[in-house]
């Protein structure tokens, strides 16, 4: 790689992280810290992730997407890859770590209003 790839790629890294930042400060998006390992390898525990709110009020998510929910049955959010949809826009939600996730696999189908938003960036 050149000088001018270098460069390039560089400005092109501090872009992205400008446009994620402005992003959550126009509240375009949530920021959220992963807890758990049910999404290893993609995501660690402690990655911050931007998620957007927004995301399912006029679609419902496609399969592969990768979603914030809130969990059925405690007061928490979960963060899970879209596996089926149900015509109603019901999910089945799996990690990508089966056998450290707890996911539809053990609570079912999670209606629509239970999706918190689509993940869009790790964070910063």
């Amino acid at each position: 790689m050149n000088n001018w790839e270098c460069i390039d790629k560089a400005m092109n890294e501090e872009i992205g992280s400008a446009q994620k930042l402005l992003l959550l400060l126009l509240g375009k998006r949530k920021r959220l810290r992963v807890t758990g390992p049910s999404m290893i390898p993609l995501f660690q525990p402690g990655d911050e992730i931007l998620f957007n709110p927004q995301a399912y009020r006029q679609k419902f998510p496609k399969v592969g997407e990768i979603v914030v929910a809130q969990h059925p049955f405690q007061n928490k959010t979960i963060v899970k890859r879209v596996a089926l949809v149900l015509e109603d826009g019901s999910c089945f939600l799996q990690g990508d770590n089966p056998s450290a996730s707890t996911d539809s696999r053990s609570y079912g189908f999670l209606p629509i209003h239970k999706i918190l938003g689509q993940v869009t960036h790790r964070f910063p």
